[in-house]
């Protein structure tokens, strides 16, 4: 409390950098959000944020505030009270936890089975909504990151490996996973570029996906993915032999205005006839544009439309996407590093996630998580869904330990 009783925020305290990376040992026990809020850092600066809610809102009863107090007070009031509000339901439903836990101890020495396990499926139950209020929490403790409402440029890009079409399968058959992603999350997905290999594979391809929190759900899927297995053709399929081969996502935020300035005399326009499916207008019509940025060297290609000038439209709203990418790369790096579980990079040449076809299992090096039946995470619907939500759980975990670090570091300034 300052001048008259009035209380003053901290400054810079929701604002502080993040630097660190999942490079910490103690981070690695953090598996989820309810191992995180019972650690006593976490506890007791829930208990100040709470007593601190408490104590503005007495303040702003009192009648000698002048507005800017007034206007301070209810800003910090408005921050607080969803967080003062999910630490008293995450403590009640703690509570009702406990209290089925001394039931089931109890339950289990009268050996009443049949209550046991109804008591077993509640508590069940309530461990869901514990870890759904505790990532609740959590959003709202640290800052939003500032694209993740953004749509988003996706690019997948076959590589090399020495076992003919097995990039380009896979790469086929990621776009199309993210393809049927886009259509379970109820997103827009129109392809901009398709270049399909001459095996029925794909080399290349690109989509603007638009909807509610397009970039929040897909930033973590930009990086190598590499599959592991037996081709249905050739020696190899007869050998039983595994092929390895990798496929590269790349995923750009594109924020709804995008302000960049091309000057025509840097570009190069070329117009060429459409690859693959598209109807009529295919290999008849030079509707397709590729269109480089000379300074840069940056290309980009639209064929998606039989109108020439729509395409070029599209591709110019591409390229100045890239080129915005460039200048919101640093802010990212410095506003997100902690959170891109990329171990404090963005390289895209990371090997992120290994799809074992032999094995029937999908891994997540960066978070070590295994998931079964690469069939239902290809189809693109739950299984995809459920893995992306826990890598987004433990960026969030990472999020809250920096976050915490840091008020430490402010307090002990």
């Amino acid at each position: 409390l300052h001048n008259h009783g009035v209380w003053r925020p901290k400054p810079l305290l929701d604002t502080a950098p993040f630097t660190l990376s999942f490079n910490c040992q103690h981070r690695k026990n953090h598996q989820n959000s309810q191992a995180l809020w019972k650690l006593e850092a976490v506890q007791k600066h829930l208990e100040t944020l709470s007593k601190e809610y408490q104590q503005v809102s007495h303040q702003l009863s009192a009648d000698s505030l002048n507005d800017f107090e007034q206007r301070t007070l209810r800003r910090r009031c408005a921050h607080l009270s969803p967080i003062a509000a999910a630490f008293q339901e995450i403590k009640e439903a703690e509570r009702e936890v406990q209290e089925l836990e001394a039931m089931c101890t109890e339950l289990d020495s009268r050996d009443e089975k049949q209550l046991l396990q109804l008591a077993l499926e509640e508590k069940e139950s309530l461990d869901r909504k514990m870890n759904m209020l505790c990532r609740k929490l959590f959003q709202l403790l640290v800052p939003k990151e500032k694209y993740d409402r953004s749509p988003v440029i996706l690019e997948v890009t076959a590589g090399r490996t020495t076992g003919g079409d097995i990039c380009q399968q896979f790469t086929k058959e990621m776009f199309e996973m993210y393809q049927n992603y886009a259509d379970y999350k109820r997103w827009t997905f129109d392809i901009v570029n398709y270049t399909p290999a001459e095996i029925g594979g794909l080399h290349h391809a690109a989509a603007h996906i638009s909807g509610e929190n397009v970039y929040r759900h897909l930033k973590y899927e930009g990086g190598t993915h590499r599959v592991q297995r037996i081709p249905e053709t050739g020696l190899s399929s007869r050998m039983q032999r595994i092929h390895t081969g990798t496929m590269s996502v790349i995923v750009l935020p594109q924020p709804e205005e995008v302000d960049v300035k091309v000057d025509p005399k840097d570009l190069r326009v070329d117009t060429f006839r459409a690859r693959g499916a598209g109807g009529q207008h295919v290999n008849k019509t030079d509707s397709a544009v590729r269109i480089v940025h000379l300074p840069t060297g940056l290309a980009v290609e639209c064929q998606q439309e039989r109108s020439q000038q729509l395409n070029k439209e599209i591709a110019l709203r591409t390229l100045r996407a890239k080129l915005y990418q460039q200048v919101i790369e640093k802010q990212l790096n410095q506003e997100q590093s902690a959170r891109k579980l990329q171990l404090g990079t963005r390289a895209q040449s990371e090997r992120i996630r290994t799809y074992n076809f032999t094995q029937d299992r999908v891994t997540d090096h960066r978070i070590s998580y295994d998931a079964r039946n690469i069939k239902e995470i290809l189809s693109g619907k739950e299984a995809l869904d459920k893995l992306i939500n826990r890598l987004l759980e433990f960026a969030e975990i990472e999020a809250v330990t920096q976050y915490l670090e840091n008020l430490q570091a402010l307090e002990g300034e």
